[in-house]
């Protein structure tokens, strides 16, 4: 296999992005172990790089190193899963709101914008997810707390490690459309206290279709 052509430009940024890719694409599964001397080779850099890509990785979640034995994709259990979704209501609820109340009418139009393609996008699974995420980050961004909208990326990357085991359950992404649709009319009706409630219930769906 033939090496790949980074830049030099933040090269451990680069390789963090690779890796976090393949972790999501499930190209490195879930338990498995980061062979750190053949990705090394295949990107065609120097363990350094790769070291720093890992460190990255696990101060987001996504690796765990373990004493003596390197480092792994990390495995989500049960709770760890009821910790980052309870967590998640918690801060996109309390953003939800805030939108709803304080947002611009071009804002609650962009917001809008999104869910009609969100609409379009049911039967494309992949596109779906993208646009799911765009929407909740939106309305993170909307609602401009620098410091909520970081834990709240952090939190979504752990959550991604379990994503496909959610919204490919049978039903579940005519349901999650529905409740982003309950979502959106709420914030565009400016009723902060439905859109946070709204908010909470999808997680709290989203958590009992991945568990």
């Amino acid at each position: 296999m033939s090496a790949l052509t980074l830049t030099p430009k933040a090269l451990y940024e680069e390789v963090a992005e690779l890796l976090r890719q393949r972790i999501f694409q499930r190209e490195l599964e879930p338990g498995s172990w980061i062979d750190e001397l053949k990705i090394a080779q295949e990107f065609g850099i120097s363990r350094t790089p790769l070291r720093e890509a890992i460190k990255v990785l696990a101060a987001e979640g996504l690796v765990t190193m373990k004493v003596r034995r390197g480092a792994y994709v990390t495995e989500v259990n049960e709770k760890d899963l009821r910790d980052v979704y309870h967590l998640l209501s918690l801060l996109e609820s309390d953003a939800a709101g805030e939108v709803a109340d304080h947002a611009t009418p071009a804002q609650l139009q962009e917001i809008q914008a999104l869910h009609d393609e969100l609409e379009k996008a049911v039967d494309d699974r992949e596109r779906f997810f993208q646009l799911n995420e765009r929407i909740h980050l939106r309305i993170l961004e909307i609602a401009d707390n620098r410091w909520r909208l970081q834990m709240v990326t952090d939190l979504r990357k752990v959550m991604k490690l379990n994503r496909h085991n959610s919204l490919l359950k049978r039903g579940r992404i005519a349901e999650s459309l529905q409740e982003h649709r309950d979502i959106t009319e709420a914030i565009v009706a400016r009723d902060g206290h439905a859109a946070a409630q709204r908010m909470r219930a999808h997680f709290s769906n989203g958590l009992e279709a991945a568990a």
